[in-house]
């Protein structure tokens, strides 16, 4: 018997990427005998000569980034102990030190891709009927490095898509300088990193529950030079605690940045190689509070870790490290809201098949149960999900990606119940969407893929990568969604 195929609708708005929007990068060309030996050449420049290469930049480079000299100076404080002792510096040298250290760097050259969108904190001076919402890109440039952006609009009553104009700046965050950590949390991880000992609780016990990088060095300092003669080995814990700290961190973007010049670049040694695929959800706790996560991949070069980044408001971040035996591989994905009292994560734990799991918090996740595997042609070899589950009075919305011949990605569907989300009540036997002609040519070929979608007046709105050229959007009306999710 001949089925309906349900598909969704491609819309005529599409993200591509953009080469030019750039931002600064510390440059360090060589050790510190080549960063001296360029400080002393700067040095022995004239005053005139100083000003004539500053006015220079500023013609060619003050168009392209707000708060370049910012960040000139930044740069130069990274590097100050390099200039000769008793050395005074005029402004204007010591701005032309830090651009001799820095650099452009096109954060989409290469792809611009994989987006989620959630609807924006803040919802006034909106016609009834309207939602603003935001939408989050994966972004690669120059080595693969992956990072963050952002984009803004309003989908009408009817469902059309008005969107925000995109700055020309792009602007890294300021990364605040004394984190908050709790001290139950840190301990809790450094046990799963085989590192709780009587190193490491000596050193919490000297700090509060909630204490900042500044109390934890404190403590490291009391530490060595009261018990570390007695405890040579000592350092290697330390080394962990100090990175550990340093992989969960906060960042801040100017008040005045709007949103579209927000990008989130990585900081810490764990993303050295990229932040990859964040999957937004808007997510209520109990309490009524509303706080956005996503779920992300930290990747060095060697190794992907995954984390969380938690915010209110889209200008100050927090990035956590993620943590427990389940807590692994790609494409993590958190429901809503708690359901019973627990955090519910959707996982692919082994790389191949989809995975739920629970815990008590958010952070540790020690508890998975294997919730579909590839049973369709188009999903064989593996099945994952493409963001975070969707209430509806029917069950859970969850879209899935699945991989199939010649490593196509596909994006289809399955129904979860309400109260037991463990438990499939319905999917789609074929994809909602298959990468067409004009999408399959790109970075990675044949492949269509979503970190996040939402639902507006009785239509899935589902923002998708393709071949991670660029971006689009795709609608299908919820009921008929559901209808064939039960049918099938």
């Amino acid at each position: 018997m001949n089925r309906l195929t349900l598909r969704a609708l491609r819309r005529e708005e599409t993200f591509c990427l953009d080469s030019s929007r750039v931002i600064t990068r510390p440059f360090f060309p060589g050790g510190e005998h080549r960063s001296r030996n360029i400080i002393n050449r700067v040095l022995r420049l004239s005053d005139i000569e100083v000003e004539q290469i500053l006015e220079g930049l500023r013609l060619n480079f003050e168009h392209r980034h707000k708060h370049i000299w910012e960040e000139f100076e930044e740069t130069f404080q990274e590097l100050r102990h390099f200039v000769p002792e008793g050395q005074t510096l005029s402004d204007n040298r010591r701005l032309l030190i830090g651009a001799y250290f820095t650099r452009e760097y096109s954060i989409q050259s290469a792809a611009f891709f994989n987006p989620s969108i959630v609807p924006h904190p803040n919802q006034t001076g909106l016609n009834p009927g309207d939602l603003r919402f935001v939408l989050s890109f994966r972004s690669t440039g120059e080595g693969h490095i992956s990072s963050i952006e952002f984009r803004s609009g309003v989908l009408k009553k009817d469902n059309s898509i008005v969107l925000d104009p995109v700055s020309r700046y792009v602007e890294r965050a300021q990364i605040v300088k004394n984190p908050k950590y709790y001290a139950a949390n840190f301990m809790r991880k450094l046990m799963e990193m085989g590192w709780k000992n009587e190193v490491s609780e000596t050193i919490l016990s000297r700090v509060k529950e909630e204490f900042s990088f500044t109390e934890l060095e404190k403590a490291i300092a009391w530490h060595r030079t009261t018990l570390m003669a007695a405890l040579v080995p000592a350092e290697e814990t330390i080394d962990n605690m100090r990175w550990l700290a340093r992989s969960n961190y906060e960042i801040t973007f100017h008040r005045k940045d709007s949103l579209s010049e927000r990008v989130i670049f990585p900081v810490s040694e764990n993303e050295s190689g990229g932040i990859e695929d964040a999957r937004f959800v808007r997510f209520i706790d109990d309490d009524g509070e509303v706080t956005y996560y996503a779920t992300c991949t930290a990747y060095n070069g060697l190794t992907i870790l995954p984390q969380l980044i938690a915010t209110r408001d889209f200008m100050q971040f927090r990035m956590i490290t993620l943590n427990g035996e389940y807590a692994k591989d790609k494409g993590m994905a958190l429901f809503p809201r708690r359901i019973e009292g627990r955090y519910v994560m959707i996982s692919r734990v082994d790389g191949e098949n989809m995975y739920i799991m629970t815990s008590d918090n958010v952070q540790f996740w020690h508890e998975a149960e294997r919730l579909q595997e590839p049973t369709a042609p188009w999903e064989f070899i593996q099945v994952g999900n493409c963001g975070s589950p969707i209430e509806t009075p029917e069950g859970w919305v969850l879209l899935t990606h699945g991989v199939g011949p010649m490593r196509q990605y596909c994006i289809g569907a399955i129904l979860l119940d309400l109260d037991r989300p463990n438990r499939v009540i319905g999917r789609l036997r074929d994809p909602l969407l298959v990468p067409n002609r004009e999408e399959r040519e790109g970075y990675v070929p044949n492949v269509v893929y979503s970190c996040g979608s939402l639902i507006h007046n009785e239509e899935l709105v589902m923002p998708y990568a393709m071949s991670d050229q660029g971006s689009a959007i795709a609608m299908v009306g919820v009921a008929n969604l559901l209808s064939a999710l039960k049918s099938s």
